[in-house]
């Protein structure tokens, strides 16, 4: 999302209890879809759901991938930073998971990456719903999530004092 449109945008703030609560959701409507090998997290969003559904289904391997298309606020050309290690094949029995799938730019080169594997997200935009297999909340397009891990951190506030 360019700057312009994050502040016209609509915003969304999720609290920690939020999060967990539609986390857990997420790990019920996906529980029968199993058995899984492994989780997929998307770094960083999806780190933290991915940890909860990871208890939630006696999941111990969660491996990571980073596909950055992120600067603070502002969108920018997706860059696949690492790939997951242990996944072999094309995806088959691996559970992806991310916070959001917004404009699809990350969730196209997981998708491509992982073709047979079941794509999970809690919140999912109109332009990247297609993308994913299983969400819980669909939100507009131009709205913008505030996740409880995004307010205000150190690292950025750093910045903005040097």
């Amino acid at each position: 999302m360019s700057s312009h449109h994050a502040d016209t945008a609509k915003n969304f703030p999720v609290t920690w209890e939020e999060l967990h609560r539609h986390a857990k959701a997420l790990a019920w409507r996906i529980s029968d879809k199993g058995p899984w090998k492994g989780i997929v997290a998307i770094t960083r969003g999806g780190l933290v759901p991915a940890a909860i559904l990871a208890r939630e289904l006696n999941i111990r391997l969660i491996d990571t991938i980073c596909i950055s298309s992120y600067d603070h606020q502002n969108q920018r050309t997706a860059q696949n930073l690492k790939a997951p290690v242990a996944v072999e094949g094309e995806g088959e029995g691996w559970l992806i998971v991310d916070d959001l799938v917004d404009t699809g730019k990350t969730a196209a080169i997981v998708r491509n990456m992982m073709p047979k594997a079941h794509f999970a997200t809690i919140y999912a935009k109109p332009a990247g719903r297609p993308l994913v297999d299983t969400f819980i909340t669909e939100v507009s397009q131009d709205t913008w999530i505030h996740f409880p891990w995004d307010l205000n951190p150190i690292a950025y506030m750093q910045i903005r004092n040097d």
